[in-house]
């Protein structure tokens, strides 16, 4: 029951670099394009490590 460990890992991973505040700060920060690139980054790279993470360490 619940959700598997891997899937488990990458909302833990990506779950504060997506929050809102975040974006917004990084956006006016440095920009709408980096910004855009920061979260595809982060979604990308979590979705990868939950993945690994679910199928090599935790099976």
């Amino acid at each position: 029951l619940g959700m598997g460990k891997g899937p488990a890992l990458a909302l833990l991973l990506t779950g504060p670099g997506l929050s809102l505040p975040n974006w917004l700060a990084i956006g006016r920060d440095f920009g709408a394009k980096k910004a855009f690139v920061y979260v595809a980054t982060i979604i990308i790279l979590g979705t990868v490590a939950g993945w690994f993470a679910g199928t090599f360490i935790f099976s």
